[in-house]
């Protein structure tokens, strides 16, 4: 298990969920991992957990100082970055006749901006043939109703992939995206729905996947492990769907 040996890897989201998942996988494998969040106890324990090949920064992905802050930090701890796993994200539902400015900015200002310049304070930062991976989500490829700012601020990160690419390739850089189905993390229980829509909901969505259950947070975390590693070295621009089959059969 030395895939990423000698390599270092940012993790936004990386004290919860599908990121610290991702965080332990890396480990796992030989990496330097720097996780950034907006919780200074979960990060706080977050790295406890993760061990010595952890470290954490605090800071919100909308704001570009704590970017700024964020690599700095990495540069001065670790060097230059080789994996970039840009997966900070909100998740709220509400129909669209009743989305607010609010709500609007909230999200996009995390899904997007946060995302967009993520990647764009990481580039002087990154290392010649490193791996950025940018979590999307199987909303980006449906009509699902209430998600209207979700989907439109995952679809946009898929379009950024693709672009970020075209830029990126002339250093050996590659930019993919993993598409998570429903997946088993604790922002399932924040979009702010009552507990027993949420179960209904849950139970409707697993009545449409193929495989009848929700994925596991280390289930995307293999996936962006591949990605990260030389042996997705022919992958670039593209987007893995690990979703049980739901936007597949």
């Amino acid at each position: 298990m030395d895939k990423l040996t000698n390599k270092v890897a940012v993790i936004t989201g990386g004290s919860s969920g599908i990121g610290l998942a991702t965080a332990k996988e890396m480990i796992a494998n030989g990496a330097k991992v720097v996780i950034f969040a907006r919780g200074k106890q979960a990060l706080d324990e977050a790295v406890n957990e993760l061990g010595p090949n952890s470290y954490a920064v605090q800071g919100d992905v909308s704001k570009l100082a704590d970017l700024d802050t964020l690599f700095a930090a990495t540069k001065s701890r670790f060097g230059g970055i080789d994996i970039l796993h840009v997966n900070a994200a909100l998740v709220k539902l509400a129909p669209l006749a009743d989305t607010t400015e609010a709500i609007f900015d909230e999200l996009i200002n995390v899904n997007f901006k946060g995302a967009y310049f993520t990647l764009q304070k990481a580039i002087p930062y990154l290392n010649d043939n490193a791996s950025v991976i940018i979590t999307t989500s199987y909303f980006n490829g449906i009509g699902f109703g209430g998600s209207s700012l979700l989907s439109a601020s995952k679809a946009a990160l898929r379009s950024l992939a693709r672009v970020a690419s075209a830029e990126l390739l002339s250093r050996g850089i590659r930019v993919n995206a993993v598409s998570p189905g429903a997946i088993v993390t604790p922002v399932w229980g924040k979009i702010g729905l009552p507990a027993d829509v949420l179960k209904s909901a849950a139970e409707a969505i697993t009545n449409q996947i193929p495989l009848k259950r929700f994925g596991q947070a280390e289930e995307i975390a293999k996936t962006v492990m591949f990605l990260a590693s030389d042996d997705s070295s022919y992958i670039v621009g593209h987007e893995i769907c690990v979703d049980g089959g739901l936007r597949q059969i």
